[in-house]
């Protein structure tokens, strides 16, 4: 029987490694960080500290580009990125399970939704087969929403699938534990004709739908394309974000920033972690 002293000691130590994420760094849930509902860390892989950086100014949507290499998923944009020690697990999946048992089953000690966006680079179904293989493994299942016989049951991370995704595999899957991300462009995919249960997100690319960049003001006739595309999606059960939206810190991307919040999309997609952190928390 170890005294009472040290036992506590050890008990103590114990409960410090917990709070450390397998990329060595300690969590920041040391601290509360309100999250930030409409923040999403496009390529977030990319920073210093892939997710880490992005909790630490609230973010709840990441995004992170997988290549299946033999059966290893690695997380980088293109395969001259890659390496072994950068894989899906250990940047992404082991941290949000340290996050989530530290605060009883949610990533933030508020609770708040929290979407990991996964970017399929690789082929589509044999990528999708070892990624669903991840999300099924008992130690991470219990994290991530599930579809199950047509209902879906709520989890503290919902996994969607951007990229190069098997929609057809999804749709015939009776049990999985990852979503679609549609393309507002794509009537099959936007709106009420649409099924959230299997397309909770509908994504695309800004430039290719709208002309207006944040010089000078919005041209009516998108502010109103702009507004019922949010309709639609939101009439649908579904939520909405654009890529290629302007990112370089300045008033242009400060006006295309507040239209979006002002129509309602619930992405706002951005490389500057901090930029947008002050963007949405000075509103």
């Amino acid at each position: 029987m170890l005294p009472r002293r040290v036992l506590a000691l050890v008990l103590g130590v114990l409960a410090a490694l917990t709070l450390l994420t397998p990329t060595g760094y300690a969590s920041s849930e040391h601290r509360v960080v309100r999250p930030l509902a409409r923040a999403h860390a496009h390529n977030d892989y990319e920073h210093p500290r892939p997710l880490l950086d992005a909790l630490d100014q609230g973010f709840t949507s990441v995004e992170a580009d997988i290549h299946l290499v033999g059966d290893q998923l690695l997380v980088g944009h293109d395969p001259a990125d890659l390496r072994p020690d950068r894989t899906l697990e250990r940047l992404y999946l082991e941290p949000l399970r340290a996050r989530v048992l530290a605060n009883h089953g949610r990533v933030y000690r508020k609770p708040a939704p929290f979407q990991l966006l996964i970017d399929i680079k690789s082929e589509a179904v044999s990528t999708y087969a070892a990624l669903e293989k991840r999300l099924s493994n008992p130690r991470f299942s219990l994290l991530f929403a599930t579809y199950s016989d047509g209902n879906v049951t709520p989890r503290a991370v919902t996994a969607v699938l951007s990229g190069n995704r098997p929609k057809e595999v999804l749709v015939a899957q009776r049990h999985r534990f990852a979503f679609y991300d549609g393309r507002i462009a794509d009537p099959n995919d936007l709106g009420p004709g649409s099924d959230a249960r299997v397309t909770p997100l509908v994504s695309d690319n800004w430039t290719k739908l709208f002309t207006w960049t944040g010089v000078g003001p919005f041209p009516q006739v998108e502010r109103a394309r702009l507004a019922e595309i949010v309709r639609k999606a939101h009439a649908a059960g579904q939520r909405v974000r654009f890529w290629a939206t302007p990112d370089t810190p300045n008033p242009a991307r400060s006006a295309v920033w507040s239209a979006l919040a002002e129509a309602g999309v619930d992405h706002l997609n951005t490389d500057d972690l901090a930029g947008l952190a002050a963007f949405l928390r000075g509103r």
